[in-house]
């Protein structure tokens, strides 16, 4: 039953990627009110996640290891900002940014940012449904403002309106890809889970 809820769960988080379809439609000032309005919302459910709800599993998890669990939560924090050096990922949360050599580049870090959100929810739901629904919640109101980013970044990269909706739809896909890797993965090795979710957090706070 864990592998159907998050292939739904997964799948539901990849169909935010088609809020571009609506960016087109909506006036300068309306979208930077909505991006204002998300980006907060999703920082705010962000923070309370990874402390209020990720840590606090992990450390229920790992029988109150904290020194173990502040290394990988300190780690995850580290690692998120590695990777986004590494592939060079802007942040874009007004639609005019001004990349227009990044468009493949944000393709790729989408991959793995969405392969990356799969495997959080997986392992969320090997510890039980309400966390993984939870987790599931917080991780969409972190991609509405994300995905309406990234189509912004794909149109002023040059993108054709249709080609940018379908590389985007088509990138958000490795969250189901990521999801079910964690099923598999971490159902085995279950004695990870507090250690990704530690991961995880740190991710969030990031």
């Amino acid at each position: 039953m864990e592998l159907f809820f998050i292939i739904f769960s997964t799948l539901i988080v990849s169909l935010i990627s088609l809020v571009g379809i609506f960016f087109i439609l909506l006036k300068e000032k309306t979208m930077n009110r909505v991006l204002l309005f998300f980006i907060s919302l999703s920082a705010g459910a962000l923070l309370s996640g990874a402390f209020f709800h990720l840590l606090p599993e992990a450390i229920h998890e790992e029988n109150g290891k904290l020194m173990e669990i502040f290394f990988y939560f300190v780690f995850g924090y580290i690692l998120f900002l590695f990777l986004e050096k590494i592939i060079k990922w802007r942040h874009c949360h007004d639609y005019k940014c001004k990349i227009h050599s990044f468009g493949y580049m944000n393709l790729i870090g989408d991959i793995l940012h969405n392969f990356i959100d799969g495997v959080v929810i997986a392992s969320s739901f090997l510890v039980n449904s309400n966390f993984g629904f939870l987790t599931t919640f917080l991780i969409i109101l972190h991609e509405i403002p994300q995905e309406l980013g990234d189509f912004g970044v794909l149109i002023y990269s040059g993108f054709e309106v249709k080609r940018a909706i379908f590389l985007n739809f088509l990138t958000a896909f490795t969250c189901i890809l990521g999801g079910v890797a964690g099923y598999y993965f971490l159902g085995i090795f279950i004695s990870f889970i507090p250690i990704f979710l530690s991961i995880a957090a740190g991710g969030f706070l990031y």
